[in-house]
């Protein structure tokens, strides 16, 4: 082989050439893959998440003390439509994270309760295509 000069291939092992609209259509074809975020990451959704807190804790709030606190291992229960389209259980943190299609639900939890009040908001909304956080507060009726 001589220095300089181009090597030829052997016909049969020629680089493929695909006419012009063959060519377009892949082109397009890749960058609307790309576009649509498709893919096995899983990185997108929608859905809830944020902490649930709980309160009061005590029958009287002092100065300076938490008056309320995590509701840990607490399951809400999300409503759409008359049925439980998911459920959640908190953390020791009270932290919790649902995913859900957009749209509007109800927020409750597993266990109803005989004393205070439905989780506050009694409602959320899910947005299409990201996470929303949603900060849940669960009244305990102490007074």
């Amino acid at each position: 082989m001589e220095e300089g000069r181009p090597v030829r291939r052997p016909s049969s092992c020629r680089e493929p050439s695909y006419p012009p609209d063959m060519r377009r259509v892949g082109a397009i074809t890749i960058l609307l893959l790309a576009l649509s975020g498709s893919g096995a990451s899983g990185t997108t959704g929608s859905g809830l998440y944020g902490f649930v807190r709980r309160g009061p804790i005590q029958p009287v709030c002092v100065a300076g003390q938490p008056c309320d606190g995590p509701a840990r291992n607490v399951t809400l229960v999300f409503w759409r439509n008359g049925k439980a389209a998911g459920r959640t259980t908190t953390s020791k943190t009270g932290a919790y994270r649902i995913v859900l299609a957009p749209g509007v639900y109800a927020i409750r939890t597993a266990h109803a309760t005989t004393i205070g009040g439905p989780p506050e908001p009694r409602t959320a909304r899910v947005v299409s295509g990201r996470f929303r956080r949603v900060d849940v507060f669960i009244d305990t009726g102490i007074r």
